[in-house]
């Protein structure tokens, strides 16, 4: 691994990682303490690096999905929006979806009065450990990774044991958890969407437990003094089911689309939708798990929500292309697994590598 092996020239990768992820700061923590050159460990090859934008990006933008009045005559319509953007972008935003705006607004909230807290409180809260609930840490895979993401990151997991509420800060407690429960009912009627997108039956999708947990991940961006030779978060695919995605106005998020950047920019009150790997392959690859990125900026802090929706953890049931989907002109492009092994394979790999799905491809 790059993390683990001492360069030439008399730099050491794997010393400068451990000394930064010792301090328990984070990438916040280096700002505080008026870094004007960003370490090197955070410096990401010339490849990685956003180029000008192109002239006809601008006129590219995902779409944007109203669902209002999903339960009655506009439902049809609603679909059929959806199952054309998860086919030709995997990505798209939706308005009236049913969450508060001032939950919305108290949720960004608590992720910026959190990271803004003095390092003393936020460091009995940065772990690496699995097995804790509720954890602070800045870049989960920065023992792994070529060059690290300019991000701190809270993480709450629900899945199969709840969670305590005394275990999450109580500086956004109320708000995190209020927000989940909104998102897990939102998971479960988008799920219902894409079921009868697909041509399948309405529960298809949630008779697959496939929105039952859910990795609420709040990103902390702080402004960089060097924003192009880094990256907030280097370009990876998700490997979940769905994931949902609230983002403040400062922008700098990116989907790959026909091999341009295209910018996804802020819309008050919405959320992005976004197909994760695992709902490309039981889709059998007619959804698509875009690539995408979040550029670094001079400007700061970024904040963003992301809730990762996926089967139960200790699901041992198989996950491969939908049968009722496959036909002699469409066969399987790719295995059937065990949800465990699949998230096991992903998190033992890091983001900034070959995409997971090419792994299990037949």
């Amino acid at each position: 691994m790059a993390a683990a092996v001492a360069s030439t020239n008399g730099y050491d990768r794997a010393k400068e990682v451990k000394e930064f992820d010792e301090a328990k700061v984070g990438v916040k923590g280096l700002v505080d303490h008026g870094v004007n050159k960003i370490p090197r460990i955070f410096i990401h090859p010339p490849d990685h690096h956003p180029t000008a934008p192109e002239s006809d990006r601008a006129k590219l933008s995902i779409p944007i999905v109203d669902l209002e009045g999903i339960d009655g005559a506009n439902r049809s319509e609603i679909v059929e929006k959806i199952g054309k953007a998860s086919e030709k972008w995997g990505f798209f935003q939706v308005v009236n979806h049913g969450i508060p705006v001032k939950l919305l607004e108290e949720m960004m909230e608590g992720v910026r009065r959190f990271n803004e807290q003095p390092k003393e409180v936020k460091e009995e809260y940065y772990t690496r450990d699995p097995k804790k609930k509720f954890r602070f840490s800045s870049n989960f895979d920065i023992y792994k990774s070529k060059a690290a993401n300019w991000r701190d990151t809270i993480s709450c997991f629900f899945d199969v044991d709840p969670v305590d509420p005394n275990e999450v800060a109580p500086i956004c407690r109320e708000a995190l958890l209020d927000y989940a429960k909104h998102v897990t009912q939102l998971g479960e009627t988008l799920s219902e969407m894409l079921s009868q997108a697909l041509g399948l039956d309405r529960g298809f999708l949630k008779g697959l437990n496939c929105v039952k947990s859910q990795l609420l991940m709040g990103h902390y961006y702080p402004a960089c003094p060097e924003p192009e030779l880094t990256l907030g978060i280097v370009k990876h695919t998700d490997p979940y089911f769905l994931t949902i995605l609230l983002q403040d106005s400062l922008g700098g998020l990116q989907v790959l689309h026909d091999e341009k950047w295209i910018d996804i920019s802020p819309v008050h009150g919405a959320l992005v939708i976004n197909i994760g790997d695992l709902f490309q392959m039981i889709s059998n690859g007619r959804f698509k798990s875009p690539e995408h990125r979040v550029k670094a900026n001079l400007k700061g802090p970024r904040i963003s929500v992301a809730s990762f929706l996926n089967p139960l953890t200790n699901e041992e049931r198989m996950y491969g292309p939908i049968k009722e989907l496959l036909s002699e002109e469409k066969p399987a492009i790719y295995k059937d697994i065990l949800l465990k092994d699949y998230i096991a394979y992903c998190y033992s790999k890091g983001l900034d590598s070959i995409a997971p799905l090419e792994y299990f491809k037949l």
